[in-house]
């Protein structure tokens, strides 16, 4: 009897590890895209949020990745890719952020430009505009204006905008894990709490598979 007990309670564990193993599928939850890994520190896992600030779910999703920033792993590391789909407004904006990131003012920025953009409602229609506006981190216009025209950022822009079609990216936001797997909300992702759900699961198969 006893014995019965145990070989069912193994059954039972095994089965409740399976299921915890295949709660997110590929094709379903995520989908995998087919690029080389991000090359980090071993253990360190990337992931990249793929936004634009002339997205309002961008915006919805901000405070989830703020929470998000305070409580992850040391080991994940987070990047931001700001996309255009063409549209000039936000390749404006777009270029406005990667100019913030060259000059290191990206992070105390970020969500106060977000801010100014759904809460204020503040319109940047020019490097003037965006210049006026990060020079409260510190800045010159003057700098921002000359890093903004710059070779470096040209580059930067060049490379996201590859990145944001190699990745398959459609809709903001999106996340992508270890530029190997990509999140977007859908009938089985239904809210951002999922999306960073899903992220989390992926992280750690990564993180488990580089270790092996």
């Amino acid at each position: 009897m006893l014995n019965r007990i145990i070989i069912s309670l193994g059954l039972l564990l095994g089965s409740q590890a399976v299921l915890a193993q295949d709660q997110y599928q590929e094709g379903v939850h995520y989908i995998k895209i087919d690029q080389p890994p991000a090359q980090l520190a071993e253990g360190e896992v990337l992931v990249t949020e793929v936004f634009s600030y002339g997205c309002s779910h961008c915006n919805t999703f901000e405070p989830y990745m703020q929470a998000w920033l305070k409580s992850k792993p040391d080991y994940v590391k987070i990047e931001r890719l700001p996309v255009t789909f063409g549209r000039k407004a936000w390749e404006i904006a777009a270029r406005g952020y990667v100019t913030a990131e060259v000059m290191g003012i990206a992070e105390e920025s970020h969500p106060a430009m977000m801010d100014a953009v759904w809460k204020e409602g503040k319109q940047f229609r020019s490097v003037e505009d965006l210049a006026a506006f990060y020079a409260q981190f510190g800045v010159s216009e003057a700098d921002y204006i000359s890093n903004y025209n710059s070779f470096a950022v040209d580059s930067m822009m060049r490379k996201g905008q590859r990145d944001v079609g190699l990745f398959g990216i459609t809709g903001t936001p999106t996340l992508v894990v270890d530029r190997q797997y990509r999140i977007a909300g859908s009938k089985d992702v239904p809210s951002f709490d999922d999306m960073i759900k899903v992220a989390n699961y992926l992280i750690e198969m990564e993180r488990t598979q580089a270790t092996e």
